[in-house]
């Protein structure tokens, strides 16, 4: 004989107003396992989604390479069903965690290759003008108090769209609802579950206010939840869509909602399948430029600097800037000035306020590594309108231990990792060999170098004596090392006007003496003398399709979380098991004609001078959308 546990949870009990008990973002907590068990005989009904996916791929003429991102896509299961069928570039964007994480399973577990990114709709960052298709299926649209966000998810959609792309929605027949819902029922969705249900109109009587208490028979209460959805009859959608520029706004087919369990439908009972197409959208005119007169901001060659090697600029330095002025030459819509004296650089533009800086001073200010933001915080100072991240983003992107923080929490792969205080009179010592010790704050590989990849306890505890001895005072960092392929994203673009990516990188170290760890330490980049300078290969990455838009898509969610602005490069690693983790971002990377942005570029046939184009392009339409209210 079972034992009757107590209720699990407390119910209201009877509510004589719906509308009152109704949390204003019920939708932030509703859909979990719960609801996957509630709604289950409709929204896990594999008939459903079949009889969806064919009416939208024949109302939208979907072909297998089109470009499909689905809008509040709950656990995926259209998307799925896509890929089932040979469709290939599938994003689902839902705010709900647990779905987004349920249809990641899902589709590992099929395998099917679909991204999905956790991400409110009304306000997720995606790549302008880039889908084919855009869905709102599942009656996944008008949950929110104010018909403002629907509009909102609706201008997402029109500005993910491809010029004369299409918008599909499947949504509850508002005026059919108004008059047809059921205000009370109840149904056993297991032998051990039952749910009973209340419904009303709200005030205005444009809402349905649902209340469900779900109960287990043996343990009480479980659920006692309230939620709601605007009802948009024909007429209302069709002139909501129009008014936000969709054009030949269809009806089609109703759909046919069925459950499993034969009983309460809800607002799957009768829905509106519709299509609109996307307004078509001009492409800006190569020569209209805003700020046509530019200033370079550049370290100091008067200055020593730390982290050059020899702790001063030398002839590849000189080279660099050099090639750089040439290659801007070559953009004749601008003019270009340069300031590179320190000592003057505030009073300089202070008394000659530049249009605009394209802020290459990665050295920092006097060349020291931990004066970088101080640049970009100088120019907000005098109101000067410049290229690259704010002294915020470059602050956090600084400190590796917080970026892998943020990565990690939003489930991007990272390596096992433990922090080290300077403060500690012990080492955490790694408890798996082989592990790499590195810095927490810094650049250019400063305090990496070939020993910092160690192997054995006495090992670690010589290097982080070194770099106690070297870098005092630096946090360090113990982290799992990484044995496969090294990668790295580049993008150029933000995340409200959309992305160049370049095609991404990797590192090949096969030719690199034996002894030496196969990282991209300080000698490959400041050692002319250094097998790791001479002997390191970029190449163009050799990726399948779902792990290059699995690192993009990371990249592009770091993008935004940290503040990054107009290009910047993530790099990533793939670990003995061949998962791909992530490593670090770089916000304002290196500019110079060899560094990985450059070699990007290369691999899709740009030249220096076109990289440095669409990094000012990226930059000065991000502040002229600023000033002119669109950003």
């Amino acid at each position: 004989m079972k034992t009757r546990n107590l209720p699990s949870a407390r119910t209201l009990g009877p509510v004589s107003d719906l509308e009152r008990h109704l949390p204003p973002d019920w939708w932030q907590s509703l859909f979990n396992s719960l609801y996957i068990k509630t709604d289950g005989d409709v929204v896990e009904n594999d008939a459903n989604t079949t009889q969806d996916v064919d009416l939208l791929i024949g109302a939208a003429g979907l072909e297998p390479n089109d470009t499909i991102l689905d809008l509040c896509c709950g656990q995926g299961r259209h998307l799925l069903e896509l890929a089932r069928r040979g469709f290939k570039n599938l994003t689902g964007v839902d705010r709900s965690r647990y779905l987004i994480r349920l249809a990641r399973t899902r589709a590992r577990n099929a395998p099917l290759n679909v991204t999905f990114r956790e991400g409110d709709s009304r306000k997720v960052r995606l790549r302008a003008t880039t889908y084919r298709c855009v869905t709102i299926m599942g009656n996944s649209f008008g949950y929110f108090d104010r018909e403002e966000d629907d509009v909102a998810i609706l201008e997402t959609a029109k500005r993910a769209l491809v010029s004369r792309g299409t918008l599909v929605m499947d949504v509850t027949d508002g005026a059919w609802t108004r008059e047809h819902f059921e205000p009370r029922s109840w149904e056993w969705i297991d032998e051990d579950h039952f749910v009973c249900r209340e419904r009303s109109l709200a005030g205005d009587e444009r809402r349905l206010i649902s209340r469900e208490v779900v109960v287990h028979a043996e343990r009480g209460v479980l659920a006692d939840q309230f939620y709601s959805e605007r009802l948009y009859a024909r007429e209302e959608i069709t002139g909501l869509l129009e008014k936000i520029g969709f054009e030949q706004v269809r009806l089609h087919a109703e759909p046919e909602s069925r459950s499993t369990r034969s009983q309460d439908l809800g607002m799957m009972a009768r829905r509106l399948f519709i299509t609109a197409v996307a307004p078509e959208k001009k492409t800006p005119r190569r020569g209209v430029v805003p700020f046509p007169a530019v200033t370079v901001l550049l370290g100091d060659p008067r200055l020593p600097d730390s982290v050059k090697l020899n702790g001063k600029f030398n002839p590849e330095d000189i080279d660099t800037v050099k090639r750089l002025k040439d290659a801007l030459a070559e953009l004749t819509d601008y003019s270009f000035q340069y300031l590179d004296n320190h000592a003057s650089l505030f009073s300089d533009m202070r008394a000659s306020p530049p249009e605009f800086v394209l802020n290459l001073c990665d050295e920092g200010y006097n060349n020291d590594a931990f004066l970088e933001l101080h640049v970009p915080a100088m120019l907000d100072i005098l109101n000067v309108a410049y290229s690259g991240a704010e002294a915020a983003s470059l602050a956090s992107c600084y400190d590796k231990a917080l970026v892998r923080a943020v990565a990690a929490a939003l489930d991007i792969p990272v390596p096992a990792e433990t922090y080290w205080d300077p403060g500690d009179q012990a080492a955490n010592l790694p408890s798996v060999f082989p592990a790499i010790i590195k810095p927490n704050f810094g650049d250019s590989s400063i305090g990496i170098t070939t020993n910092a990849v160690i192997h054995t306890p006495e090992e670690a505890i010589d290097y982080i004596n070194w770099l106690r001895d070297t870098l005092p005072g630096r946090p360090l960092l113990v982290q799992e090392f990484l044995p496969g392929t090294e990668y790295s994203v580049g993008l150029v673009g933000n995340p409200d006007l959309g992305f160049h990516v370049l095609p991404p990188l990797q590192v090949d170290f096969s030719r690199l003496d034996d002894g030496l760890a196969p990282i991209l330490g300080y000698e490959s980049k400041w050692d002319p003398e250094s097998p790791y300078w001479t002997q390191i290969r970029y190449e163009e990455a050799e990726l399948d399709d779902e792990r290059r838009r699995a690192m993009v898509d990371h990249s592009m969610t770091l993008f935004e979380r940290l503040g990054c602005r107009d290009y910047a490069r993530f790099d990533f690693r793939a670990d003995a098991a061949g998962e791909i983790k992530f490593l670090e971002v770089n916000p304002n990377p290196g500019w110079s004609w060899d560094a990985k942005m450059n070699l990007m570029a290369g691999f899709e046939g740009l030249r220096y001078a076109d990289l440095l184009r669409l990094i000012i392009e990226a930059a000065q339409a991000r502040v002229a959308a600023a000033r002119n209210g669109r950003h």
